[in-house]
This record gives C-alpha cells, sequence and structure tokens, in this order.
C-alpha cells in the first residue's frame, strides 16, 4: 500500500470544491481555506488540499474531477479569487500534471487555462466554515450551487463517489442505479 499524497485544487468557491473532493472514495481528507503559490501567482486565492490514497483513487482522476467541475475554461473576472490551478508539491507531480492537462485539452472545446503551480502556503478557514456543505446541505447556497456540481460530478464519474457520503443528493439511487452503495 502506497503512503497517503496530497495535491491542491482551486478553481471554484472552496466550498464547492470541498464537497466535491470530500464526496469521492479515495480521499481521506480534505483542507479547505486559501493557498498561495511559488509562482507569480502569489496571492492567496480559495482552494482546497487534497490528502488522498492513491491506490484507490489515482492523481489523473482527481485532476480530471477537477477540470470537470469547475470551469476551468474560463477567464471571469472572479479569477483572482478562485484561481484555476492544481497545487503541486514536487517536480515530479508538476510534470505530472502537466501531462494530464495535456492530455485532457481534447476533451474540452476551448483551452484550458488551469495552472500547474508550486504550492507555498496554506491558511485553514474558521472552523464554523469547513466541511460546509456536508454540515449544512440544506442551506440555499449548497442547495442552488454546490448539489449541482455534485449532480454533474455523479453524472461524469459514478464509479468514484462515495455514496455514503452524497445522502442528500435527491434522487441518488436514480442517478446511481447501478452502483452498490458501499
Amino acid at each position: 500500500m502506497k503512503k497517503t499524497k496530497k495535491i491542491g485544487f482551486g478553481g471554484s468557491c472552496h466550498w464547492c470544491t470541498e464537497a466535491i473532493f470530500s464526496s469521492l472514495n479515495g480521499v481521506k481528507t480534505v483542507e479547505q481555506g486559501w493557498i498561495s503559490s511559488l509562482n507569480d501567482d502569489n496571492e492567496f486565492s480559495e482552494a482546497v488540499i487534497v490528502n488522498y490514497d492513491e491506490d484507490i483513487i489515482p492523481i489523473e482522476n482527481l485532476v480530471e474531477i477537477h477540470l470537470n467541475t469547475h470551469s476551468c475554461t474560463s477567464e471571469h473576472v472572479l479569477r483572482n479569487k478562485y484561481r484555476s490551478a492544481v497545487y503541486v508539491f514536487n517536480s515530479f507531480q508538476e510534470k505530472e500534471c502537466l501531462q494530464i492537462i495535456k492530455k485532457l485539452q481534447a476533451d474540452f472545446n476551448q483551452p484550458i487555462i488551469t495552472k500547474v503551480i508550486s504550492f507555498d502556503k496554506f491558511k485553514l478557514n474558521h472552523d464554523h466554515y469547513l466541511n460546509y456543505y456536508y454540515n449544512n446541505p440544506d442551506r440555499p447556497f449548497c442547495q442552488n450551487i454546490v448539489n449541482p456540481k455534485l449532480q454533474k460530478l455523479i453524472s461524469l464519474f459514478p464509479n468514484v463517489i462515495n455514496t455514503d457520503k452524497m445522502t442528500s443528493i435527491e434522487k441518488l439511487d436514480e442517478l446511481l442505479p447501478e452502483i452498490k452503495k458501499f
């Protein structure tokens, strides 16, 4: 068994990103807050650190899920707050993620703007905002913003979903008819 690995992701609200990665088999923990990088993009931006078991969910799956669950091709006005990034912790991970994104570009009609950048610092969010979606699934933000992203996750990547965590999604059984709950 390999040790737990970590990688950072940013691209949309960290509540959304946290909910996405917290819903996956093989993800051990998700730390939600702000990340700065060693590159030119050194301002803190909303992001998460994902600690995962690569024997259960490989980095390729995590990057593909990230690209498909936020606007990875859009340079919108809030991009400084929601930097589209994969934050890496070493040069091997950087090379691997660059290759993954290059390969996945064929799946998108527009150029992927997601950057692969070196992690520098992390600031954890306040306790009452951590695990926000799973602590507050009935809040309007969760129902209107997070749920559609989770439904997209379910439709695109049904085999990596931790269905025990996804009980707040209406009609889960209809979305995942062929998947046996763990």
